[in-house]
């Protein structure tokens, strides 16, 4: 393995030092305290900076210093087909703002080594972790990893069963896949633990539970939900005993999930039919419309997915008006903070709106939203 030194010559000698009079492995780490949100002012200083905030080596420097900043969306599109896919980063410091015309264009990603339909995806801090899916129509065992630090994908450990269309989670430093498989199959529900560089452990369920194919999942109060055609489901890695673990969600949750969910402070936040963000909070087991934000956002948001963006709900859909105009795929995304009210309302307030155009042709949709630490 070349030194750090030497790596970082490399990658900055076609424009040049960066700062003159300082080796560069030293102004890498001086560069790399800079936060994330100075970064726009840092790529008009010179074409050497501009090329080293984007190169792994700065992610690599930065991620050794454990700064606190918020995490990033990887942001997965489907265009002509659903093997065909492009990947994106979303950067919530990198947005439009007074001192900018315009948003500089997301990061283009690379797309995993193996397309793959249905394939399920958590996150576990700068990673991403893309589970089987359907390989020219046969399900595969495959586990691709993204770092997003050095932003580059590697092969995982292949899971016990192959899968697609699974529910994908991490809970407890572990990443858990659960159904997307044969009914019979012994680890319809397995966990994998990334620091220990092993295998897929089997997690014990009963076959009564097995007859279902999720198309949703989220983590809340350290349970696993993944919601199925016929009713949803509960794991709780924490109860004493593999039986205590399996449950049923409540009914009231899952008569009201909708479409793709997430968690922010506690309580699960989703879009339903009627163009309504509502959150379902465990407390009072009731879902609560989210108050504050009707007249600020469009009255239907077409292909709405929500995320948890550092503490924040963040909202991504197909922006209609841009696009009209464009060849290009163009999606608006919002970030929302609410509070909790005494009398246990749910109050947002929308701190940005705006479009992105992304190098995606128009009519592709969005296939995968997920956090990560850079």
């Amino acid at each position: 393995m070349a030194h750090p030194a030497a790596a970082v010559a490399v990658a900055v000698a076609a424009v040049g030092d960066l700062i003159p009079g300082i080796p560069d492995d030293v102004a890498v780490r001086c560069i790399a305290q800079v936060p994330r949100s100075h970064h726009p002012f840092l790529a008009v200083v010179s074409r050497s900076w501009r090329s080293l905030l984007g190169s792994p080596i700065f992610c690599a420097a930065r991620s050794q210093l454990s700064l606190p900043d918020p995490p990033a969306l990887a942001l997965a599109l489907n265009l002509r087909s659903p093997t065909d896919q492009s990947w994106f980063l979303l950067d919530p410091f990198l947005r439009f703002s007074g001192s900018r015309k315009k948003s500089p264009p997301p990061l283009r990603l690379p797309s995993p080594p193996l397309p793959a339909i249905g394939s399920a995806c958590a996150s576990l801090g700068g990673s991403l972790f893309l589970l089987g899916g359907s390989v020219a129509d046969v399900p595969s065992l495959a586990v691709q990893i993204f770092d997003a630090r050095l932003r580059r994908w590697s092969s995982g450990p292949r899971m016990s069963a192959a899968r697609e269309f699974a529910a994908a989670a991490a809970v407890g430093g572990r990443i858990y896949a659960i159904g997307g498989c044969l009914p019979r199959a012994d680890a319809w529900a397995e966990s994998l633990d990334p620091s220990a560089g092993g295998k897929w452990a089997v997690v014990p369920s009963p076959m009564l539970i097995r007859e279902k194919w999720m198309h949703g999942c989220a983590v809340l109060a350290g349970r696993i939900l993944a919601v199925a055609d016929r009713g949803g489901l509960v794991y709780d890695p924490a109860a004493p005993s593999n039986e205590a673990r399996w449950g049923p969600v409540p009914p009231v949750l899952d008569n009201g999930w909708r479409g793709r969910a997430t968690v922010v402070g506690g309580i699960l936040y989703s879009y339903d039919f009627l163009g309504k963000i509502k959150g379902y909070d465990p407390e009072s087991d009731e879902w609560k419309k989210v108050e504050g934000v009707e007249n600020e956002l469009p009255t239907f948001l077409c292909g709405a997915t929500l995320t948890n963006l550092g503490g924040l709900l963040c909202l991504l859909w197909t922006g209609k008006d841009l696009a009209s105009r464009r060849k290009e795929m163009v999606i608006e995304w919002a970030g929302i903070e609410i509070s909790k009210t005494t009398d246990g309302r749910l109050q947002g307030s929308l701190l940005w709106q705006e479009p992105v155009v992304l190098d995606a042709p128009k009519g592709s949709y969005i296939a995968h939203c997920v956090p990560l630490d850079l």
